[in-house]
């Protein structure tokens, strides 16, 4: 397989197989994926696609319209389903979490956040088709290598080894569960595929309430830094959904933020993650 440029912001990758074309979306996040059908890839496209994932953190596939088993099959050529078993699941299919309007007062993704921190495994990868988008709703997703990459020496040697508390607090509270799941993970975390390291954070209070060994009190100002720091505009892409699309992303290097800006309108999306492994 080889690349060819075609310009300074889209590549075309060859193969026997066909051709993928890849267009930056940002200089810093962000793919979209053009002329081909998910339905209908071959190995050597698939090859390709996941390759500009790596390379992209987040790709948009416009126009695809997929049935929920589409939805599916694409997804389950990434690796074994993540179930997320705090969230009621489409019925006859575990595997896909329908996403709808529960009005402002309830969005638990209106923040910068990795995808179920809470687990002791997060998902390494979400994917959304959507199926009947209003106007707003946009979704915003972050560069973590980059937000990683951009502090001093001085935070990165103080960080290595730092774990964080991460709590499943906003998604308990929403579904009325007693027990409310959390997990250690390391605030600088590495990539299991592409070995880069990204900052591995969210929201101070209810989502990462402290540093491991650390009192609330002590961890704040910190935590408030890097959540900070996660988000500047110079890493950020924000995506204009529209009815057809079919957006993925790495959940290990990208934290996202959903906007609730349509107030009582219809918006349908499914979800469906894969499984992913322990923050390292």
């Amino acid at each position: 397989m080889t690349v060819a440029a075609v310009s300074s912001q889209t590549e075309t990758e060859k193969s026997m197989g066909g051709v993928v074309q890849v267009t930056a979306l940002t200089g810093s996040i962000g793919a979209a994926i053009s002329g081909l059908r998910l339905t209908d890839i071959n190995d050597d496209q698939f090859s390709a696609i996941r390759t500009a994932f790596h390379k992209n953190c987040m790709l948009v596939f416009r126009d695809q319209f997929l049935s929920v088993d589409e939805h599916i099959a694409f997804a389950a050529r990434w690796g074994e389903f993540g179930i997320n078993k705090m969230s009621p699941q489409l019925d006859d299919y575990p595997m896909v979490l329908p996403l709808s309007n529960r009005g402002k007062s309830k969005a638990v993704t209106e923040n910068w956040h990795y995808d179920s921190t809470f687990m002791a495994e997060p998902p390494a990868i979400t994917t959304l088709s959507a199926r009947d988008i209003p106007v707003g709703g946009d979704t915003m997703w972050s560069n973590q290598y980059l937000a990683y990459e951009t502090l001093s020496p001085g935070l990165k040697a103080m960080l290595a080894g730092v774990r964080a508390e991460f709590t499943g607090t906003r998604l308990a509270k929403l579904y009325g569960l007693d027990h409310v799941p959390r997990s250690l993970h390391p605030v600088a975390r590495t990539h299991p595929e592409t070995g880069r390291v990204a900052l591995y954070i969210g929201k101070p209070g209810d989502t990462v309430p402290k540093f491991e060994n650390m009192t609330p009190t002590e961890s704040e100002p910190l935590l408030r830094f890097l959540y900070e720091h996660s988000a500047q505009p110079d890493r950020i892409y924000r995506h204009q959904w529209r009815n057809g699309d079919l957006v993925m992303w790495d959940n290990r290097c990208t934290m996202h933020y959903a906007v609730h800006d349509y107030g009582n309108e219809t918006r349908d999306l499914h979800r469906i993650t894969i499984a992913g492994d322990r923050p390292r």
